[in-house]
């Protein structure tokens, strides 16, 4: 296997055999501690895929972890949110560093297979975002959240009966739960990153009808401006939404209706030429669009200015 090759780990088991932790006390679920985790030089600046959901809360971390365009240094009550599947790699000191700090949480699909949750686990956005949408914990919150993880060792550890699964899909629900209000939280009082996530999007904008890469092209996608700003699309909605009330598309079109008006404003081009300018295939299309947003049909608005 060389260093290129992606890690691929299938079983919890074999991710503790990797991390030199003991075997698992239960085949679908574990809580380690990442002071228990032994340094594996063969796993840094490696692609890592592994087929279960992964929980990460650090404390104290010293290295890089490359999670999809982006990187993250890990700070103080970090938790970041894995699927089944995905792709990161850890860039860190080929020597083994003492004091790492925090609380690994593995879960199997299989753990959930059969029950509500299977369905919607997959609706938790946080499972989609890059590595700059980490969730950062308040003391408290952090406090809670480990309170959980800790419930859910003592379950699998200690029961083993017929309630043993409904118990544990209930303590992971409740954890995922909370991560949703505090994520919700995190959307509210970063507005200042907002702010400038906005600034960006303008100038992404701007710059993609500037460089003229329409109509070849057609109008931007929410899936191009998500990868350029290193979001997921669903995550980009969420934010828009909570900062301007529109999703990401809205903020699109919002943008291509004051691009018309310049135009129609401003310029000789006829209304055809305007939509094909703007990516629209059909005319059609872009006069029942803009009389939508506007009230009034591309030729009205700029007979309004004669």
């Amino acid at each position: 296997m060389t260093q290129n090759t992606p890690v691929h780990i299938k079983t919890i088991s074999q991710y503790h055999r990797l991390l030199g932790l003991a075997k698992p006390e239960h085949p679908l679920v574990s809580l380690s501690r990442f002071e228990d985790i032994q340094h594996n030089p063969a796993l840094i600046s490696r692609t890592v895929i592994h087929n279960f959901y992964s929980i990460a809360l650090k404390k104290t971390f010293h290295a890089t972890l490359k999670y999809g365009q982006q990187e993250v240094d890990f700070d103080e009550g970090v938790l970041l949110f894995m699927a089944p599947m995905q792709v990161f790699a850890i860039d860190g000191p080929q020597e083994p560093v003492e004091n790492h700090q925090g609380w690994l949480l593995l879960v199997h699909p299989d753990l959930v297979w059969n029950t509500h949750l299977a369905t919607k686990i997959r609706h938790y956005e946080f499972f989609d975002y890059k590595a700059n949408e980490a969730l950062h914990l308040s003391a408290n919150e952090e406090k809670l959240i480990v309170g959980i993880m800790q419930s859910i060792e003592h379950e699998y550890r200690n029961r083993v009966d017929e309630f043993s699964q409904d118990v544990l899909i209930a303590q992971l629900e409740l954890l995922l739960t909370y991560a949703q209000r505090f994520y919700q939280r995190q959307f509210l009082t970063r507005k200042v990153n907002s702010h400038q996530l906005l600034d960006r999007m303008e100038e992404l904008l701007n710059a993609y009808f500037k460089d003229n890469k329409l109509p070849s092209e057609s109008m931007p996608t929410v899936t191009y401006l998500a990868e350029a700003l290193h979001f997921s699309p669903n995550y980009l909605s969420r934010l828009l939404k909570t900062l301007t009330g529109q999703s990401t598309k809205q903020f699109i079109l919002a943008k291509v209706i004051d691009l018309a008006k310049e135009k129609l404003s401003t310029t000789d081009l006829t209304v055809n030429e305007i939509a094909y300018k703007l990516g629209f295939t059909h005319p059609q299309s872009f006069n029942k669009l803009f009389k939508t947003k506007t009230n009034l049909t591309p030729l009205a608005f700029r007979q309004s200015f004669n």
